[in-house]
């Protein structure tokens, strides 16, 4: 994905004169659910499109997708149609308790309805970024966000038959592919087996149901650790299909016998993921058929350990600007532009997100991921500063 905005519509210049409010605290009383109108449908309509970029966004409306996930709907300061690609992210630009903090969090609306952006967030203990955001971002605040971004989306990968296999949060990036795929191909054919500790842990099963009532060859299944309150599922649709316990082999072929002709899709837990992946390669599966959304600390943790395991105590020179940075053959160039406080946007410092990109000038690196970069950015020297380290001295453009 190129670096360059694209043509048209430009943000910055837009809202270069826009100043985000305070986002402030709230009680213990539930999520706000009165939307804020924030344009017209005749300015919505002449709505420019987002491609990619920085933009500033005001939530509209905010509520309770299950006891500790909450969705926040977004729309432009200036009016704007979103145009990204199912199963892409997003990263807030935050200052939590006078630090700078970026976090990517999965697009769960569809590019099919453009007039907002919709991303639905997980409680999670000790979680600075999502408490912070589910606890104090209201109706009526604005944020600052950059992207979109991500490889794992319906565009960079085609398929004519899916299975979306996702656990927990993983069902975000499955629910706009498949809103997407429900808005605007009819005919798609879509497998789905989402697990979930009980039926109030499961996001979207109002949204799931409908697409999968009103479309024939969407097949809706849920895998639970007991059955307990499933009639309500199957009130929302009657052919859900269901499993008990952690999705095996067993399970998958009765819910879904014709899954070795299928491309799949999948997320949630690194432990999950770990564990789907190893079925079916035991399975003979195509792996080439495979994908996985991998931000997170799986890739971040194989880098780490592909330095521990290869050590390097020969120091060279990073040079960015009118800065010079020691560092080890073992730091990544984040590392290095970290310590020099410099801005950099690193929210998933796995290689996946792209937002780290920045040009090598001069010198040699190494770089365990380049899957966020297009060809023509690798052959101009762009590297992931999150998963690169130097062999020489280096110079940096960012």
């Amino acid at each position: 994905m190129s670096s360059t905005p694209s043509v048209g519509f430009s943000f910055s210049q837009a809202l270069s004169a826009q100043t985000a409010k305070k986002v402030t605290p709230v009680s213990d009383a539930p999520p706000v659910v009165e939307p804020a109108v924030l344009a017209t449908p005749k300015a919505l309509l002449a709505a420019d499109n987002w491609q990619r970029g920085e933009v500033q966004l005001c939530c509209v409306e905010k509520w309770n997708e299950t006891h500790d996930v909450v969705s926040f709907r977004f729309q432009g300061l200036t009016p704007v149609k979103f145009n990204f690609k199912p199963g892409q992210f997003i990263t807030f630009k935050l200052a939590i308790n006078g630090d700078k903090v970026y976090r990517s969090y999965t697009i769960s609306s569809s590019p099919s309805r453009p007039f907002s952006l919709v991303v639905t967030i997980k409680k999670i203990t000790g979680g600075v970024v999502s408490n912070y955001l589910t606890e104090s971002l209201n109706v009526g605040d604005e944020v600052t966000v950059t992207g979109p971004d991500g490889i794992f989306n319906l565009v960079d990968i085609e398929a004519d038959k899916y299975l979306f296999l996702s656990a927990g949060c993983g069902v975000t990036p499955m629910h706009s592919m498949s809103r997407w795929l429900c808005d605007t191909t009819t005919d798609s054919d879509i497998a789905f087996v989402h697990s979930a500790k009980t039926v109030d842990d499961i996001m979207f099963a109002n949204s799931m149901a409908s697409m999968a009532s009103r479309s024939p060859k969407f097949n809706l299944n849920y895998m639970l650790k007991s059955d307990d309150n499933s009639q309500i599922l199957i009130d929302k649709h009657e052919d859900t299909g269901f499993g008990i316990g952690r999705l095996n082999l067993a399970s998958l072929i009765k819910l879904v016998p014709d899954y070795q002709q299928r491309t799949v899709f999948v997320c949630g837990p690194e432990s999950y993921m770990s564990d789907v992946k190893l079925m079916l390669e035991a399975a003979e599966f195509d792996m080439s058929q495979f994908n996985q959304e991998s931000f997170g600390a799986s890739s971040a943790m194989g880098l780490k350990a592909a330095m521990e395991s290869n050590p390097s105590t020969e120091q060279f020179m990073l040079s960015i600007g009118d800065k010079q940075i020691p560092l080890t053959g073992n730091q990544t160039l984040l590392d290095g532009i970290e310590s020099a406080k410099l801005p950099i946007i690193a929210a998933c410092r796995s290689g996946v997100c792209g937002a780290c990109k920045c040009q090598v000038v001069s010198g040699t690196t190494e770089s365990s991921s380049k899957m966020a970069l297009t060809a023509e950015e690798i052959a101009a020297g762009f590297v992931l500063a999150c998963s690169t380290k130097i062999t020489s001295n280096v110079r940096l453009q960012m």
